[in-house]
């Protein structure tokens, strides 16, 4: 796994042609009040968001997660994370699976305050003055490696002020381009009383469905600059590319079904925009390094920390 080409990059930026797995169509993600993000491209051409930045920060957190273990994948076991759990220690949620991480009210607005006040006492910072990001990505490196990678932001008046807040270092989408709307719909049945009440789920009820065709693409930009900027050492740089590296051809492989009707599939291979002269370390060589790296940085142990919500 040879990373030298990258420490004086300012990016890595890689991308991969997608397609459906069956058919033409598929359904891009939707917002409320808007339904699918179509736009006009460079020279007009009719283009699509089929996934969103903060859905594939999501996304390629969950690959990364066994949720019938309640651990990382077998490649990322050591790695600290915050579990939380019932009051019959029961698994409710984690760091890694919560939208907005460290930030989740599951772990800092429970009755359990212990690391809660963790944080206060190891990000002691007043609420006037400059916010030191070195001490946050310290912590952030023995608490939820994982926020190093998609971005926190402590919105707590009693930490800092609530202006602990780091980017992205790893930032994601998928785009469609020449896309054309494929229109359909469909009745849910009543045999039993047609004309009956809607509002209380009886009768027919008549939908529109809307999907789309198009030349799928998937972006991927990792700030290594950033990564450098966080002043955890080379030791800590190469393991963060890394896992951004597994994360990114993870997905590719395991988690591109997106939506019931929005199942991908790789098409071709994952390329390297720049910086020239790249080879991407293969996924086999990735899960094959990274035991022994984690170990090597965080002493080959479980690095849990436990907080119980009771609400």
């Amino acid at each position: 796994m040879n990373l030298e080409i990258l420490k004086d990059q300012p990016r890595l930026l890689l991308q991969a042609k997608l397609k459906p797995i069956q058919g033409a169509r598929f359904q891009p993600t939707g917002f409320p009040d808007l339904g699918a993000a179509t736009f006009d491209g460079p020279g007009g051409a009719k283009m699509l968001l089929v996934e969103s930045a903060q859905s594939m920060a999501n996304r390629l957190e969950s690959v990364c997660w066994d949720s019938n273990a309640n651990d990382w994948v077998e490649a990322l076991k050591g790695l600290p994370a915050v579990l939380v759990v019932d009051k019959n220690k029961k698994p409710l949620t984690n760091s890694v699976l919560e939208a907005h991480r460290l930030n989740s009210p599951y772990i800092l607005e429970g009755k359990d305050k212990s690391f809660f006040e963790l944080l206060r006492k190891e990000l002691d910072i007043t609420e006037v003055g400059a916010v030191d990001i070195r001490k946050l990505t310290a912590v952030l490196l023995k608490y939820d490696t994982n926020a190093l990678i998609h971005g926190v932001f402590l919105a707590k008046k009693e930490i800092a002020g609530g202006r602990m807040r780091l980017p992205r270092a790893l930032t994601a989408f998928i785009e469609a381009v020449e896309v054309s709307t494929v229109a359909s719909g469909g009745v849910k049945n009543d045999a039993v009383n047609p004309s009956g009440d809607t509002a209380k789920g009886f009768g027919n009820v008549p939908f529109h469905r809307e999907e789309f065709t198009g030349s799928i693409t998937a972006f991927f930009n990792l700030d290594l600059a950033l990564i450098r900027g966080f002043g955890l050492g080379t030791d800590v740089e190469t393991l963060l590319i890394a896992i951004s590296l597994f994360k990114i051809q993870r997905f590719l492989r395991n988690g591109l079904r997106l939506r019931t009707a929005c199942d991908l599939d790789l098409d071709g291979k994952l390329t390297v925009q720049r910086p020239e002269g790249f080879t991407l370390p293969s996924l086999d060589e990735l899960e094959k390094g990274l035991p022994a790296f984690i170990a090597k940085i965080f002493g080959g142990k479980d690095r849990f920390t436990t907080v119980v919500f009771e609400g």
